[in-house]
């Protein structure tokens, strides 16, 4: 059986591990943010890339926005031509979105900045000890089964 109490030791080596890759990013955010989304856009625009054409509404309650915040944000990564907004086929209420080629583009420099900033962070860790985070990570994030 595993302890399922919160371990505080734990928790606050992650949140430095977050700062660490944080504080990386936004150092090096001249060279790949070109077109200036910066870091609440950024997240915006992969966790998009991640869900794939998500309803506006289903990409906001993951973010945890605000609808009037997520809407400004979406607005200005669509002007910058970043993403589309689309009525969904089977029901023109909802609204989807998706990047475009332009937004996958920055969504790619993103993951190379976001590659580059932890190979920084992890550059006492082997190899060997990257490959059991690489396994621990995955198994951390993968969601639940639908019952």
């Amino acid at each position: 059986m595993t302890d399922t109490a919160p371990d505080t030791e734990l928790a606050l080596l992650i949140d430095r591990l977050m700062r660490h890759i944080h504080f990386g990013l936004q150092a090096k955010s001249a060279e790949f943010d070109t077109v200036r989304v910066g870091p609440g856009s950024g997240i915006i625009l992969l966790t998009l890339a991640d869900m794939g054409t998500p309803a506006l509404s289903e990409l906001t309650r993951r973010l945890a926005r605000d609808k009037s915040q997520m809407t400004r944000a979406i607005r200005g990564l669509e002007e910058k031509g970043l993403l589309e907004r689309s009525p969904s086929p089977k029901d023109g209420r909802v609204t989807r979105v998706a990047l475009t080629a332009e937004g996958r583009d920055v969504v790619s420099g993103l993951h190379h900045a976001v590659a580059e900033t932890i190979h920084d962070v992890l550059g006492p860790v082997s190899a060997e000890e990257r490959a059991t985070l690489q396994g621990i990570l995955a198994r951390a994030l993968t969601p639940p089964p639908a019952n």
